[in-house]
């Protein structure tokens, strides 16, 4: 390692930070000592919190193990982030200090269930893999009635996962000759599916209307009432459930609020441009970071590449970056073993689009293709 290799200290290495410190290594090489610092010991594909609830993968299935990263320059730390001082580029964890020249924050968004009265007593969250877990384990002994998926908060990872999961549930239902004893009905304070598309979301919509799924938008909820076991709308309404599946609200890890980075709003605001913040050398990438696009992997991967771009180019060691366009493709689960491709454009033009490929076994594999190419490209693993 060269004396002055810049030194690199990612936070979290989910699709942001793995995707960040992949390209740096291959392309700065020597120039730079790049930390990768995570909690956890491994890494799960959000997407595969669904098929972990349905029961057809399992919490083993779809670990991959930050041992197996060997990436040259980049040294992987298991460690849980204590402390970070934004303007010195000091990072303190439960294992040790790193000062940087380079810091980039990756850490996500933590789930707080407790933040909605009556969800941790009578109802069950399915956003991290371990809450997908205990939702498969709980449902051999559902033996039908009111199924509510409801979403906490405004802001939350995903968008389109929510209607996945009643697809996917509805399915499931199916196989178990439930289905005709069983509602299903999601509550969102989404206005539609894909905002920004009313044809994308009609689409959905139609899916959802053909399988006898009913929704509720532009609607929050309260609380739940462990006793009457109904969700208390903020308009006043109650809907009964025997089963509620909850999208928590989401937030900033404390340790990223204490630090001072996030803003009024709860989050980290950055140049869209550069993933920069209020901090010289800071930057930020993913779930924690207030980008004026959804909240998802392929967005955090997004942002790392434009990342990737922004420093090789402050280091000398790349061309002008383009700022980041915001252009991803979504692989919806659509039932019956089928993906929709929801394929978006949010920053590059005047206003947002979105176009819509219906839902195939052809886009099953091509997001089966999605996820063996990242298997491979961050840990060197086939299919």
């Amino acid at each position: 390692m060269s004396d002055t290799a810049t030194r690199i200290v990612i936070l979290g290495a989910g699709f942001g930070g793995l995707e960040l410190s992949t390209r740096l290594s291959l392309e700065l090489g020597d120039q730079a000592e790049i930390t990768l610092i995570d909690r956890s010991d491994t890494f799960v594909f959000g997407f595969h919190k669904l098929d972990v609830m349905v029961g057809t993968r399992t919490l083993d299935d779809v670990r991959l193990p930050y041992a197996g990263l060997a990436k040259p320059h980049v040294e992987f730390r298991q460690e849980t982030v204590v402390g970070i001082d934004p303007e010195r580029r000091h990072v303190v964890t439960d294992g040790g200090t790193y000062d940087a020249d380079v810091l980039v924050v990756a850490l996500g968004a933590d789930l707080a269930p407790e933040l909605t009265p009556g969800l941790v007593e009578c109802g069950h969250e399915f956003y991290s893999p371990t809450g997908a877990a205990a939702v498969r384990d709980l449902l051999p002994d559902f033996q039908g009635g009111a199924v509510v998926i409801g979403v906490l908060g405004g802001f939350f990872k995903c968008p389109p996962a929510p209607y996945e999961a009643a697809f996917m549930l509805h399915d499931h239902l199916v196989r178990r000759g439930l289905r005709d004893v069983s509602t299903i009905h999601l509550v969102t304070p989404m206005p539609k599916p894909i905002p920004i598309s009313e044809d994308v979301s009609s689409a959905v919509l139609a899916l959802m209307d053909e399988r006898g799924i009913t929704h509720s938008h532009r609607t929050w909820v309260e609380r739940l009432d462990p006793e009457a076991h109904v969700v208390r709308l903020r308009d006043g309404r109650e809907v009964p459930f025997d089963l509620f599946l909850g999208v928590p609200v989401h937030v900033a890890p404390p340790v990223v609020v204490e630090s001072g980075l996030t803003e009024e709003d709860g989050w980290i605001a950055v140049d869209p441009a550069t993933l920069e913040t209020k901090f010289p050398g800071v930057y930020a990438v993913g779930d924690v970071a207030s980008v004026p696009v959804p909240r998802a992997g392929v967005i955090a991967e997004g942002e790392a590449a434009t990342l990737a771009d922004v420093l090789l180019h402050r280091l000398g060691a790349g061309p002008e970056p383009a700022p980041f366009a915001g252009r991803i493709t979504c692989y919806m689960e659509m039932g019956d073993d089928t993906i929709g491709l929801v394929d978006v454009d949010f920053l590059s033009g005047p206003a947002p689009v979105a176009t819509f490929t219906p839902p195939s076994h052809e886009g099953a594999e091509a997001k089966r293709q999605f996820a063996s190419a990242r298997r491979q490209r961050w840990f060197g693993l086939d299919g």
